[in-house]
């Protein structure tokens, strides 16, 4: 295709996992999926029979997952089994970012296995998907709406470049160029190519990393085309299942808010659909955005930033409350039982804040990012590393548990490589500076332009907001550094070597340091954290009354093993400087927040339902665990919005 005008890159890019060795929470977070998590993923494909249906030297398995239903009954083109190839990508992605953090021959030796599996089973031309190749030979590219082939590219696309990174090996990497190179040839405007884009998003932002880390120009010309032509009229998915024989109004769907194909990228300015397709999209929009400098893409994103965060995002940074859609429905319904909040979506959310902090620091983007990795995201994934949520409510009756396997595994392994992963979320590098978007123990080799930086931030966050960072030189150097200040933080403190730095320089959340540095150079940063009540909007229906219960980035809720049953008896004070912390070993050494309150005694009144007498209440402590920690103890009803005394 047609290269368009060569970008002309001013934005903050992230590190690469490797750059940024993580210790405390994070590193014992990342411990755990390379000591478990990885192989138990590895084991779970072979369990399901992925590996027979990607190794072409195995006979053709049969089709064991059901196809989809439309809503007359008929069975729909789609099953659970034709993107098998994004669940294995996810794991060897995970596998990669495992085995930088831990050296694990056995762990390398299988992934190496897989990556024969997918080489060999490439097409001489570059095409290669294994339900295509295998499962359905001779259909590739006629239903890019429903049949995620883009989807999976994307993935593994994203999965060779973590793989080179962190073994050197190109195998994959050298594989998904041929591939990248074949749809560069299938794909864009010029006669004898299809207009067409997937209908589940993730190639654009994965052709961005794609030609990143290989410097190859078309990719990111990909990525930008495939951004362009979402939504232009004819509607590409209109006129492919035109060509396939079937008619528009048999999809399932309905609409083409579901994959947010509606109208025109630029157009858009309400969240809707399917969310983790919309998060994904965004993110891809966003890395564009930086990519060929483009305000106008920046703009529609703020807005639709905007439209999401003040009216359709849950406390814990989850997204999407309905299973119908996995995704959106009206402002303001953001019910807590039934809440749906996939953990791929909050996952996509951070990747989308992250994108947009390309465009430069600004709080507005990095709160959201830690709100939804430490409450939304984290939730997904058990403290020892071996089960996961798919969806993640903020009510239970003690009946949601984690799974150690879903029919639709694509959580398991995103929230996987999003932990091992998560160094490379904590900073941003741009020419002549670096962001601190995170904080939390580690050591990061950086290079702000030409000068190489080591960044060692010690710290026990988000236990407490103490953050040590220690600035190592080889020779003294000019550049400047930005320190989130995160919005719950109402009294923050700085010093540099011990002197007081006042926030004059605060700009968009952050404060703004640029001077010349020495080697040793110390920087020390207060962030108290106060623990707090959160009140929702009136028109959050399901929270009229409540409050959730906050400390730093963390948001907490009441377990039924901490306060026995019926939690919404449970009141809590407007007063909350009562309230004291206790470490529980059990839960990693986590902070538990000790609160005294009330509890309605209705339950005494002999069974009644109702009654003229009003309420009695006793005084009791109430305990409350981080959000993200709930489940990993004795089963039992579960809490975020606790009713608030008035």
């Amino acid at each position: 295709m047609t290269s368009h005008e060569r970008p002309r890159f001013s934005g903050f890019r992230p590190p690469a996992v490797p750059d940024v060795e993580m210790r405390g929470f994070w590193g014992n977070r990342i411990d755990a999926v390379a000591d478990k998590t990885a192989m138990i993923l590895y084991e779970r494909c072979v369990s399901a029979g992925m590996f027979d249906q990607i190794d072409p030297t195995r006979p053709v398995p049969p089709v064991k997952m059901p196809w989809h239903t439309r809503a007359d009954g008929t069975p729909d083109t789609v099953n659970v089994q034709m993107f098998w190839d994004s669940d294995v990508a996810k794991v060897i992605e995970t596998a990669a970012y495992a085995l930088y953090r831990k050296p694990n021959p056995d762990l390398e030796a299988k992934i190496d296995a897989i990556i024969v599996m997918f080489a060999d089973l490439q097409q001489p031309d570059g095409y290669m998907n294994s339900w295509f190749v295998r499962m359905q030979p001779g259909q590739r590219w006629n239903n890019l709406r429903d049949c995620h082939e883009l989807y999976c590219a994307g993935h593994l696309m994203e999965a060779a470049v973590a793989y080179f990174h962190a073994t050197g090996k190109r195998k994959l990497l050298d594989v998904m160029c041929r591939y990248a190179d074949h749809i560069d040839e299938t794909f864009g405007p010029n006669p004898g190519q299809k207009p067409g884009y997937c209908g589940h998003e993730e190639i654009e932002l994965a052709l961005i990393r794609l030609g990143r880390t290989t410097g190859e120009q078309r990719y990111l010309d990909l990525a930008r085309y495939f951004v362009e032509q979402r939504g232009q009229q004819p509607h590409y998915f209109d006129v492919e299942a035109a060509a396939r024989g079937a008619a528009p109004s048999q999809w399932r769907h309905k609409t083409y808010l579901y994959n947010q194909s509606h109208i025109p990228v630029r157009e858009q300015t309400k969240v809707v659909g399917h969310a983790v397709r919309a998060m994904y999209l965004y993110s891809g929009m966003a890395d564009v955005a930086t990519e060929f400098d483009d305000d106008s893409l920046t703009e529609t994103l703020k807005g639709l930033w905007e439209d999401l965060t003040s009216k359709q995002m849950y406390v814990t940074g989850g997204i999407g409350p309905a299973a119908s859609n996995e995704g959106f429905t009206d402002y303001y319904d953001l019910p807590n039982e039934t809440a749906y909040a996939e953990t791929c979506a909050a996952v996509a959310l951070m990747m989308w804040a992250s994108r947009m902090l390309g465009r430069g620091p600004d709080r507005h983007y990095a709160d959201i990012m830690e709100q939804a990795l430490y409450n939304g995201a984290l939730s997904g994934l058990s403290i020892d590393g071996e089960r996961f949520f798919y969806d993640n409510p903020l009510e239970s009756r003690g009946d949601h548990h984690r799974w150690t396997w879903h029919r639709c595994p694509c959580c398991p392994p995103n929230i996987a490589r999003t932990v091992a992963a998560i160094g490379s979320y904590m900073y941003g590098v741009a020419a002549d500076g670096i962001a601190v978007h995170l904080y939390g123990s580690n050591t990061a080799r950086l290079s702000a332009g030409a000068t190489a930086v080591t960044l060692t931030q010690e710290t026990d966050y988000p236990t407490n907001g103490r953050v040590g960072i220690t600035i190592s030189l080889e020779a003294p150097a000019g550049f400047a550094l930005w320190l989130r200040v995160p919005g719950w933080c109402e009294v923050p403190a700085l010093t540099l070597n011990g002197k007081p730095v006042g926030q004059s320089e605060m700009r968009d959340g952050y404060i703004h340091l640029k001077r010349e540095w020495q080697n040793g150079d110390r920087l020390e940063l207060e962030l108290p954290m106060q623990v707090r009540a959160l009140h929702a909007h009136p028109a959050v229906r399901a929270d009229l009354g409540r409050v959730a219960i906050a400390r730093g980035p963390l948001i907490y809720c009441a377990e039924e093993v901490d306060n026995d049953a019926d939690l919404n008896a449970l009141i809590v004070p407007e007063d909350l400087t009562p309230s004291t912390t206790v470490e529980m070993p059990e839960l990693g050494g986590a902070l538990a927040i000790d609160l005294p309150v009330r509890r309605e005694l209705w339950p005494q009144r002999s069974g009644r339902l109702y009654d003229t007498h009003p309420p009695e209440f006793a005084e009791t402590v109430a305990r409350f665990v981080p959000y993200h920690l709930w489940d990993n103890r004795d089963p039992g009803q579960m809490l975020v919005w606790i009713r608030g005394r008035r």
